[in-house]
């Protein structure tokens, strides 16, 4: 729009120049420059000829500075203030389980929901649900997995001889450690017993000990051992986590039978099978995610002091000097590629000594005024070493609803998606996997665990080869974030030449400051393409502000996200319709009516410009400042703005269940420079043929009145001002496609505004007017006959060769909008907004009425019958405040 005001501002500036310069040469001749009825003053005569010309050129910057729509901004903060509440009231972005409609949090960006390129999406909490579930643990090198409330190890069954020993042993720590019954078929010795249900102990206390979970409230009017109804069972506590996986792990472990009760600022209490057990809580090493771990230092019953620490593997395990960390390697990427989200679980014991060191860091650290995080981060790095190995823990987080859909509608509609996640390789690549983000068809190249730049530019090179060898072939890039690191610090260019030949792009092991800058590199490459953040937690804040739209998805972290978003739904899947409807109806709708402003105002000032041909440039004004005035405000305003709020030139379902329709509007295509030129030689023509038109008619010594008086300038400006508003009324009219009373209303009804408005003003001598050259010029125009036919006769001629354009251009190079308006779609939708439904036994002239009726858009919704399927892949029933016509509920 700014490029377009800049043209706009060379026109007027031209304008001026060539009127200034005209005015000059034409009064070279002594008989114009002083004709005998416009004397010169003898100041006139005597003022600097400089000062002269500068004050014509500012006169002609003020007659013509109409050409600069001025009011467009104010047009335009209105459709997208106001056009933003129709996401809100839109149901199909309602979720009815969380009771979550969708939000809009800036009105600034709604045009550009229909330009994406690329949408960057995390996975947990915006792919998956959130809900986490406990499914397998590695302790000590055996793998265990939950199966019906009891740890079971996987391997050998119950009924084999071989693995009765562990399976008895975890069951009986599972249920009731005093119903433990060993027979003479276990031959086993009681201390590899006790070892063995030694270590499941200290794994499940790490578990429930090292976490920031909170016990509802509810639960303290029980009677108990302590403020903390240790009586109670765990089906009866209620645990809220900031993080569903530390939920999840609590819950597993209470099932397993170490239970946690509660906690206050210096005691942790834990029932381990009936038994209450008081942890004091020293210090919380908090998450964060450069560590990407947490610990707590705890002083157990017996007195020992020590750390738990649970993280990632690729945190915890260089930090572990003990315990079987090769078997648990083995498991943790085992549970990986079954989709399954891992922690690893250690702890050390402190001296006496070495506590005393470690406490009085952390104070020092903590009480800094300066560097005070720097410090704190170098201080967990000390006590978070030399650590022994208990094992891992694998939740599961289920897919949500269509999100394989949704990704796949993304992609036909030419939008490439990257998934930017801090899980680990292989969990990753199996969600990728399941949502739809990967083929199983795809080639998946890898850029991971690259140690230095020279590996990595080598790799990189490699990657680049493969592409270009099998182009045919859609390919998929995985890298994980140390590569990611080292190809962004000096091979920025050979990265994005990988990236922007995949189809689909999967980051892993991410930091959040990552995120934002991949998104940052992806904004800044020479296609400055658009994109758009998806994410639903605090981590993803940084890459939802960094990208141009930034969604947040209101999940279960909290509403970091959605408060920090520009928009914010309940549901990935939401994310189909807010591009592929309200973004392409809004991009429709601003590139409509900017283009439709920049017209009028050509068509406005135009005749101005031609007018001081006939009046020796004498900057005398065509029309009368009352018109000038409100021309935009009020005789022109209100079909366009109706227009931009409303207008629906495909139905939605078709535009939802179409994704390809989206390509059609990419790259900015209708604000392309093609489409403004065309907009703005529209204008011109229209104007010149408002104004030739106008003065062919009047002429020289013609009357078109019966008793032979003659127009004046003010009728002929007034002549011209009609044909204007009339022409400009009815080319928003045919381009308005789907029509509402309120269509009807605005347009129809603002040019019989003009009319009433113009029989008062020039009907009546108003006291408070200075001077009234307008008293009874418009009743006199409409009264002649030969006006009237004028003004319909200009009107049908502006009009007619942009409806032969219209056409053809539909039927010789139709778009595939075009195609979707004039045809039905799978049998699924009887008839579309943009058409009128005609009986069987047509007359033979109907199909053309019926093409004009489809060019026009002048089909009411009343006369459209629709039909969905019960098959629509994504909605089935039509609950949108967009689609404003009546329709009987039986029919969706």
């Amino acid at each position: 729009m700014n490029t377009f005001l800049i043209i706009y501002l060379v026109i007027l500036i031209s304008e001026a120049v060539i009127s200034t310069i005209l005015k000059y040469t034409w009064q070279a001749e002594e008989k114009w420059d002083e004709p005998w009825y416009n004397q010169k003053t003898e100041h006139q005569r005597n003022s600097s000829k400089i000062l002269r010309f500068i004050s014509d050129f500012l006169a002609f910057l003020v007659l013509y500075n109409f050409i600069i729509p001025i009011s467009l901004y104010v047009t335009v903060e209105m459709q997208k203030f106001l056009g933003s509440f129709f996401i809100g009231w839109d149901l199909d972005l309602y979720h009815e389980e969380s009771d979550q409609k969708a939000q809009v949090n800036t009105s600034d960006l709604n045009e550009e929901l229909g330009q994406v390129e690329y949408v960057f999406t995390d996975k947990t909490g915006t792919l998956t649900e959130n809900e986490m579930q406990f499914r397998e643990c590695s302790i000590n090198g055996m793998k265990y997995q939950e199966i019906n409330g009891r740890l079971v190890p996987e391997g050998p069954t119950p009924d084999s001889s071989e693995g009765n020993l562990s399976y008895l042993s975890s069951l009986s720590h599972l249920n009731n450690l005093s119903h433990l019954t060993t027979s003479s078929s276990f031959r086993t010795s009681p201390e590899n017993e006790t070892e063995l249900i030694k270590e499941h102990d200290l794994f499940f206390k790490a578990v429930s000990l090292c976490h920031t979970v909170q016990i509802s409230n509810v639960q303290t009017d029980c009677t108990g051992d302590g403020p903390w109804q240790s009586n109670l069972a765990p089906s009866q506590l209620e645990y809220y986590a900031s993080s569903p996986d530390e939920k999840a792990l609590v819950e597993a472990a209470a099932r397993i039978g170490i239970v946690f009760i509660g906690n206050s600022e210096e005691t942790m209490e834990v029932k381990t099978l009936g038994k209450l057990e008081r942890y004091k809580l020293l210090h919380i090493l908090e998450f964060d995610s450069d560590r990407r771990r947490m610990s707590v230092i705890v002083q157990a019953p017996s007195g020992e002091k020590l750390l738990f620490a649970k993280g990632a593997e690729s945190s915890i395990l260089p930090k572990c000097i003990g315990g079987e960390i090769e078997k648990t390697r083995i498991h943790v990427d085992e549970f990986a590629l079954k989709g399954l989200r891992t922690l690893c679980i250690a702890y050390r014991k402190f001296t006496s000594k070495e506590y005393e060191e470690i406490d009085k860091r952390i104070f020092e650290a903590r009480t800094a005024l300066q560097q005070r995080e720097e410090k704190l981060a170098a201080v967990f790095q000390f006590i978070e070493k030399d650590l022994i190995l208990l094992g891992a823990t694998a939740v599961e987080d289920r897919l949500q609803d269509k999100v394989r859909e949704t990704i796949e509608a993304l992609r036909m509609a030419g939008i490439k998606v990257w998934v930017l996640t801090g899980d680990k390789h292989e969990t990753a690549v199996s969600v990728s996997l399941s949502c739809g983000h990967f083929h199983r068809t795809m080639n998946i190249l890898e850029l991971i665990n690259q140690k230095s730049d020279s590996e990595c530019a080598e790799q990189l090179r490699q990657l680049a080869r493969r592409i270009t060898e099998d182009h045919v072939i859609q390919h998929g890039l995985v890298v994980d974030g140390t590569s990611l690191s080292l190809a962004l610090r000096e091979h920025e260019k050979l990265f994005m030449e990988v990236c922007r030949n995949c189809s689909a792009v999967l980051c892993c092991r991410m930091a959040p400051l990552q995120k934002a800058k991949v998104i940052r590199l992806i904004k800044i490459s020479p296609e400055k393409p658009i994109t758009l953040a998806v994410g639903d937690g605090a981590n993803d804040v940084s890459m939802i502000q960094e990208a141009h739209v930034g969604i947040g998805i209101m999940g279960k972290e909290g509403r970091q996200a959605a408060r920090n978003s520009d928009y914010a739904i309940a549901r990935f899947k939401f994310l189909s319709k807010l591009l592929f409807v309200h973004g392409h109806f809004y991009y429709i709708r601003i590139a409509t009516l900017v283009q439709y402003f920049f017209y009028k105002n050509v068509c406005f000032i135009t005749p101005q410009f031609l007018y001081q041909f006939y009046c020796l440039f004498s900057q005398q004004t065509l029309y009368d400042s009352v018109y000038l005035t409100l021309y935009n405000i009020c005789f022109t305003s209100l079909p366009i703005l109706i227009y931009s709020l409303l207008e629906q030139h495909v139905d939605p379902h078709v535009l939802q269940n179409k994704p390809t329709l989206y390509r059609d509007i990419s790259k900015n295509r209708l604000l392309s420079i093609k489409t403004f030129l065309y907009w703005t030689i529209l204008g011109f023509s229209h104007a010149f043929i408002f104004f030739f038109g106008s003065y062919l008619l009047i002429g020289k010594d013609t009357s078109l009145l019966g008793n032979g008086q003659m127009f004046g300038n003010w009728t002929f400006g007034t002549l011209v001002f009609t044909v204007m508003v009339i022409t400009v009324t009815v080319k928003m009219a045919l381009e308005t496609h789907f029509w509402t009373w309120i269509n009807h209303l605005v347009t129809w009804g603002s040019i019989i505004f003009y009319f009433v408005f113009s029989l008062f003003y020039g009907g009546i001598l108003w006291p408070f007017l200075g001077s009234q050259n307008m008293y009874f010029v418009f009743i006199q125009l409409l009264s002649s006959g030969s006006a009237w036919f004028a003004i319909i006769l200009m009107v049908v001629t502006c009009l007619f060769l942009d409806i032969i354009k219209k056409v053809f251009d539909r039927h010789l190079h139709p778009t595939s909008t075009e195609k979707a308006q004039l045809t039905e779609t799978n049998a699924g939708i009887k008839c579309l907004d943009s058409m009128c439904c005609f009986p069987e036994g047509e007359a033979a002239c109907a199909s053309v009425g019926r093409m004009l009726e489809r060019v026009i858009g002048r089909c009411s919704p009343t006369h459209i019958s629709r039909s969905w399927s019960a098959s629509d892949p994504f909605y089935t029933n039509d609950r949108s405040i967009l689609t404003l016509s009546t329709m009987d509920s039986s029919t969706c």
